[in-house]
């Protein structure tokens, strides 16, 4: 995917249609792109998604772009720390409920001897005051509900928010236009994002608000771009281990040889999401439970 052009306009509310305004968070770097996006929904009252991280100035940025507005609540796309922590400070100061999907988890338990590698990437205290399950409403102003849709993959409590009667989802870190999105054990599951994939092409908005980056006007293109990427790296992986590559990290060497080395720990991570489907659907075998240091084969 080529990078496309972003203006943040740190501090700012940036209308993008009625009622959905856009407020960037000062936190870029090569995960987050310019920073971090989070959303006003509403008229009168608004409700507020993904208030980002817990940084100087960006609660102040929040109180100015509500404007004295009543909060119905302050809903995450999920727990990571550059998404969510912001929520507590606005609740103490606005009174609203924060609603979520439901406190952070791995995607599945920890095997003996392994380190989440993204422990300190998760927003472990949050607990919503309102939990939301797939197809839950929660509404804020007249003719603004949103419709959590439970897209697991990313993290296992990711959400993304449906605006009822409009084209629009907020997708949070499921789809992005400018990178790939991280997947990586035991936090996320390649399994569960590719089925969220296919769960989010059935569903009909076509306008997407990502949690970095601008607006994606072509959703669905995007969506199937992601999906083909995905399909093209697991290809990728089976291409080495039929040509004797049997470590993730030999394989990282090959196939992200054009990636900043600095991002290579990350790649292994995805590869190694990879491996875990592989497994899962008996195309690859190891011994043991899949993890970095192991050696893969084909199945026969």
């Amino acid at each position: 995917m080529g990078v496309p052009e972003f203006d943040p306009a740190y501090g700012r509310a940036v209308a993008l249609a009625e009622g959905i305004a856009r407020l960037t968070a000062n936190n870029p770097s090569p995960f987050t792109f310019f920073g971090t996006n989070g959303y006003l929904v509403g008229r009168d009252e608004v409700g507020i998604i993904d208030p980002g991280p817990d940084i100087d100035g960006h609660l102040e940025h929040w109180l100015a772009a509500i404007g004295g507005r009543r909060v119905r609540f302050i809903a995450v796309t999920h727990t990571h720390m550059d998404h969510s922590p912001m929520a507590r400070r606005l609740k103490a100061e606005t009174g609203a409920p924060i609603a979520g999907f439901g406190p952070h988890e791995t995607a599945r338990p920890l095997f003996a001897g392994e380190v989440n590698p993204f422990a300190e990437s998760a927003d472990s205290a949050l607990r919503p005051d309102i939990v939301l399950g797939d197809g839950d409403t929660i509404a804020a102003d007249n003719g603004f509900a949103l419709q959590a849709v439970h897209t697991p993959g990313h993290t296992a409590n990711h959400l993304a928010f449906a605006l009822q009667g409009t084209p629009y989802l907020f997708c949070g870190d499921h789809v992005m236009d400018w990178s790939t999105t991280i997947v990586a054990p035991p936090d996320g599951s390649m399994g569960d994002y590719m089925a969220s994939i296919e769960k989010l092409l059935e569903r009909p908005e076509t306008v997407y608000m990502s949690g970095h980056g601008d607006t994606i006007r072509d959703a669905k293109g995007v969506l199937r771009a992601t999906r083909s990427h995905r399909r093209m790296r697991e290809k990728a992986i089976l291409e080495r281990i039929a040509t004797g590559d049997e470590t993730i990290a030999e394989i990282v060497k090959v196939i992200y040889r054009t990636t900043d080395p600095k991002l290579h720990g990350a790649a292994a991570l995805s590869v190694l999401a990879h491996m875990e489907d592989l497994v899962e659907r008996g195309r690859v075998k190891t011994d043991g439970p899949p993890m970095l240091k192991n050696r893969y084969r084909l199945s026969v």
